[in-house]
C-alpha cells in the first residue's frame, strides 16, 4: 500500500482538527439548546434534518447523486439504528456531565472497538493491544473515580455506553466500507434517520422562539460538517494519522466549557486523559502495522 502524498496528508490533518472543533460546539450547542426547551429527541432531529441539504450538496457537486445507489440497504439500516442510538447516547451523555469529561469518556472508543473485534468478529488480539486495552481502563478508573462522588455515575454509565455503541458503529463501517463508498454512506445514514425522525415531529416536536431556532440550525450545521470533514479526512490519509487529531477536542471542550458553562475540569482528568489518549493510538498504530504487514504478505504475530 503507498503512502499518501504529503500535501494529502496535511489536508486529511487539517480536516479531521476541524472536525474536532465541530463536533466539541456541537455538543455546547446541544446543552445550550436543552437549556432553552429543546429535548433529545429535538435535537437528533434537527441534527440530522439540518444537515441534509449540506451532504446533498456536497454529493451532487462531487460524485453525483447516482453514485449513492446502493446493492445492501439492510446494512444501511442496521448501521443508521447504531449511529442513531450512539448518537442519543453521545448527546445525553453531554447533558449529564460537564463537556471535558464528556468528552474523555467518549475517547474510549477505541478501546472497547478492539474488545468487540476480539468477541464479535473473532480478530486476533495479542499482547500488546490487550496491554493498550488494559491502560486505557485505568485512565478511566483515575478520571472517573468510582465511589469518590466525582461523576454523576448515570452519566458515566450513559457516556461508557455510548463509546461502547459508536466502537460497534465503526466495526459496521468497516464491513460496509468493503462494497459501499463513504459518500453512499453518509447519504443513506442522514436519509434514514431524518425521515422517520420527520414523521414523528408532528407529535414531539415543540415551538421555540427564534434564537432557540437559531441555535438548532448551528446544530445540523456543525453535525453536518464535522460528518463531511471525518469522512473526507479518511479518504485522503490512513486512520493512524489522522485518529491522533481527534484529542485535540479535548482542549476545545475544556476552553468552551469554562468560558460558556463555567466548569474546569478536575486534576484526575488530565492524569487519567493520557492514559485513555495513548491507548488509543497505540491500539490504531498497532492495527496499521499489522494490516500493512499482512498486505505485504508477511506472517504478523501479534
Amino acid at each position: 500500500m503507498t503512502s499518501a502524498p504529503a500535501e494529502r496528508r496535511l489536508l486529511a490533518i487539517l480536516l479531521r482538527l476541524f472536525a474536532a472543533v465541530t463536533l466539541t460546539a456541537m455538543f455546547a450547542i446541544v446543552k445550550l439548546a436543552a437549556a432553552r426547551g429543546v429535548t433529545l429527541f429535538e435535537s437528533l432531529f434537527y441534527r440530522q434534518a439540518l444537515a441534509l441539504p449540506l451532504v446533498l450538496g456536497v454529493i451532487a457537486a462531487g460524485p453525483g447523486l447516482r453514485s449513492v445507489k446502493t446493492r445492501r440497504p439492510w446494512a444501511h439500516v442496521w448501521r443508521t439504528v447504531l449511529g442513531m442510538t450512539g448518537m442519543a447516547l453521545n448527546f445525553l451523555t453531554y447533558l449529564l456531565l460537564p463537556l471535558a469529561e464528556a468528552t474523555v469518556l467518549l475517547f474510549t472508543v477505541p478501546i472497547f472497538a478492539t474488545i468487540l473485534s476480539a468477541l464479535v468478529l473473532k480478530e486476533p488480539v495479542g499482547r500488546h493491544r490487550w496491554s493498550a486495552v488494559l491502560l486505557g481502563f485505568v485512565g478511566v478508573l483515575i478520571v472517573v473515580r468510582p465511589g469518590s462522588g466525582g461523576l454523576a455515575p448515570h452519566g458515566v454509565a450513559v457516556g461508557l455506553m455510548a463509546a461502547i455503541v459508536v466502537s460497534g458503529v465503526s466495526i459496521t463501517l468497516r464491513q460496509i466500507g468493503r462494497t459501499e463508498s463513504a459518500s453512499t454512506t453518509v447519504f443513506w445514514f442522514t436519509i434514514l434517520s431524518a425521515v422517520p425522525f420527520g414523521l414523528a415531529m408532528p407529535v414531539l416536536g415543540k415551538a421555540h422562539d427564534a434564537e432557540t431556532f437559531g441555535l438548532l440550525l448551528a446544530l445540523g450545521l456543525f453535525g453536518g460538517l464535522a460528518q463531511l470533514a471525518l469522512t473526507s479526512s479518511l479518504r485522503l490519509a490512513p486512520v493512524s494519522v489522522v485518529l491522533p487529531m481527534d484529542y485535540s477536542s479535548l482542549v476545545w471542550s475544556a476552553l468552551i466549557g469554562w468560558l460558556m458553562f463555567s466548569t474546569v475540569p478536575s486534576p484526575h482528568l488530565w492524569l487519567g486523559a493520557p492514559l485513555i489518549i495513548a491507548s488509543g493510538i497505540y491500539i490504531v498504530y498497532r492495527e496499521q502495522k499489522l494490516h500493512r504487514e499482512r498486505t505485504a504478505g508477511a506472517v504478523a504475530t501479534d
